[in-house]
């Protein structure tokens, strides 16, 4: 909760910045957003390589275990779709651009501001890239208050689903807590695929 309040905050200030006039123009550059892109890209690579856990999934890994992730991506795409045909300030990709965030905040909402952005116009990406900020944080703040009732309503594994790509980190005490010490390796894996497939399919919907 306070990392994705500091985001919010980060992101606040940022916007009155740029209201105020007080960047320079240097930093205003598509190139200077690139490379930042780059750098955020570089950054999530080397994070996923360095996890002494990723190895330990990797040895042990089932296939009948990736259905879980692979569920969970199957299922946003598709609740996202769906939810797309009732707004009709943005198209179907733009909205599953959005979802396909997978609760991944930081990286999808610079994934679907840049990518857009030569597309629809500055100002309507930044929007756009402003509602996957938002609709992730949402995300993800959703798993952590909702857990101890998704395990009670439903099974161990809906708040590990609910949860994206934060399973592997930020949500994972919680789904620990409330679904079982038994979880947590599942609960990595997931939220290790769920992440990889972000970089993937941001992009792809954004290019639609």
């Amino acid at each position: 909760m306070k990392g994705s309040l500091i985001i919010v905050g980060a992101f606040a200030l940022g916007c009155a910045a740029g209201v105020l006039g007080l960047l320079p123009d240097w930093l205003l550059g598509g190139d200077v957003t690139m490379w930042v892109l780059y750098a955020l890209m570089l950054q999530v690579g080397i994070g996923i390589g360095c996890d002494e856990r990723l190895k330990e999934i990797l040895r042990s890994l089932s296939p009948r275990l990736l259905l879980i992730p692979c569920a969970t991506i199957l299922g946003t795409l598709v609740a996202t779709f769906a939810i797309s045909f009732l707004l009709s300030r943005w198209s179907t990709a733009e909205v599953l651009a959005v979802g396909s965030g997978m609760g991944y905040y930081s990286l999808s909402s610079i994934l679907v501001t840049t990518l857009k952005e030569p597309s629809i116009g500055a100002v309507a990406a930044a929007e756009l890239g402003t509602i996957a900020l938002i609709a992730n944080i949402f995300r993800e703040t959703m798993t952590l208050l909702l857990a101890p009732l998704m395990v009670r309503w439903f099974s161990p594994l809906a708040p590990i689903c609910a949860g994206g790509a934060t399973t592997m980190d930020v949500t994972l005490p919680i789904i620990t807590h409330t679904s079982g010490r038994d979880w947590v390796f599942v609960s990595i894996l997931h939220g290790v695929v769920v992440d990889f497939s972000v970089p993937f399919l941001v992009p792809l919907f954004c290019s639609l």
